[in-house]
């Protein structure tokens, strides 16, 4: 799924009392209490609308160990209680938690520069005039991709995640130059242009001031149902609309979505749904955000299945980057057990970045790959593919060590089905 504004690279320790954490349990000591190894005890205390939780030990090392996240219940933050504790406190797990936490800080850099070859190629091609060239890239892809970052972006705030909190950023501000370069070749509508627009801008103002407690929980609340509404609303109208013209042109998804989201919301603000039924209202702006971002490769592929002559008007150095930086996130996802996450980053990373990478090779002439991909040979491309399955491979490998498994399945089980 741009600059950096917070270059972290490595996570400070979870500090509960820290006031930009105040949605955290608080804990209180008790020398009443049975010792741990450490010889403390530590004794949450939650408000009566939070259920109590298993917590034995806090301790400060381990950057921000989570329980599974199985999106319901993702945007609230839990020490993990998974696994023994001898597992848990164990000097190769923290390690792994601690670097998996620097792998998606690090991610930041190839976001960074992710748009950057995009950004420049589409640049010399406005300056030439050759505002063709820039219909190659689809301004439905890249607003879908867009949406889907302005959403991950609130979800990954309200989970305060810093490093995918950048790394959503950078894909908003980097996204939102290539949108601006396309409404100026006319290739996207300026009333399109003028909405989105408003929405980034929004967007990137209400996350700054929920991420440091400045803003008031019921706007939040409001920003999010305008994202589950707008989410689901958008997701099936652009997903019909690019395949326009081969199915007729019309609006008519989009507003049967619009009109359900509406009554959605609604019934979950009225107390009209059960818990469980609010809770998954409330997943829905996360997974929609999630699909958005996935249907953009999607929509990259099919225009240029469409229009194979305006190739030239995409960048290699872009999809390899977008490889790269999803790449780097899969095995922190996969650690804290954060479904939504780890679907993302896989998809990005295998079908935005390498499946697309290899569409275009295929689409292309056979010397056109060597002349004018920036110099990038077979023998790269054929060491970036065996480099990412190696890291997929890695990761989920390391987990299964660290958390005492005999078999990666177990991850992977334990990821979509709990532990």
């Amino acid at each position: 799924m741009a600059g950096s504004l917070l270059p972290l690279l490595v996570r400070a320790p979870l500090n509960p009392s820290n006031r930009l954490f105040t949605n955290y349990p608080s804990f209180i000591t008790s020398s009443s209490s049975s010792s741990s190894s450490l010889n403390i005890s530590l004794k949450p205390t939650f408000p009566s609308s939070v259920s109590k939780l298993n917590l034995s030990l806090y301790n400060p090392s381990l950057n921000r160990r989570l329980k599974p996240n199985y999106a319901l219940d993702s945007d609230t933050p839990f020490i993990s209680n998974q696994g023994s504790e001898k597992i848990k406190n164990s000097q190769e797990f923290e390690e792994w938690d601690s670097l998996t936490a620097k792998f998606a800080g690090a991610s930041n850099l190839p976001f960074l520069l992710l748009q950057l070859p995009q950004i420049i190629l589409n640049s010399q091609n406005l300056i030439a005039g050759d505002y063709s060239a820039l219909s190659a890239v689809p301004w439905l892809g890249m607003l879908t991709g867009l949406l889907g970052n302005v959403s991950l972006l609130s979800y990954f705030a309200k989970k305060k995640e810093t490093e995918a909190i950048v790394v959503q950023t950078l894909g908003v501000i980097s996204t939102y130059v290539v949108i601006v370069q396309l409404a100026m070749a006319g290739s996207m509508p300026l009333p399109f242009f003028i909405v989105t627009s408003a929405v980034v801008a929004a967007g990137l103002s209400l996350n700054f001031m929920n991420y440091f407690n400045w803003l008031h929980p019921g706007i939040w609340l409001f920003w999010e149902d305008l994202t589950t509404v707008g989410g689901l609303s958008v997701l099936p109208q652009v997903m019909w609309s690019t395949f326009v013209p081969y199915i007729p042109n019309s609006i008519l998804p989009g507003s049967i979505a619009f009109v359900m989201a509406i009554t959605a919301v609604i019934m979950a603000r009225t107390g009209r749904l059960s818990e469980k039924n609010v809770k998954t209202i409330g997943s829905l702006s996360g997974w929609t955000a999630t699909l958005l971002f996935m249907w953009m490769p999607i929509a990259q592929m099919w225009t240029s299945y469409l229009k194979p002559e305006n190739i030239k008007g995409l960048s290699a150095i872009s999809m390899l980057l977008a490889m790269i930086g999803n790449g780097l996130m899969i095995p922190r996802a996969l650690f804290i057990r954060d479904l939504m996450w780890f679907t993302g980053s896989s998809w990005a990373s295998v079908l935005h970045g390498w499946g697309n990478l290899v569409y275009v090779i295929l689409e292309s002439k056979p010397t056109f790959f060597f002349s004018s991909f920036n110099s990038i040979s077979k023998e790269f491309f054929l060491a970036a593919t065996l480099g990412l399955y190696t890291w997929i491979g890695i990761g989920l490998w390391k987990d299964t060590k660290v958390y005492g498994f005999n078999s990666p399945l177990r991850s992977l089980k334990e990821l979509l089905f709990g532990p």
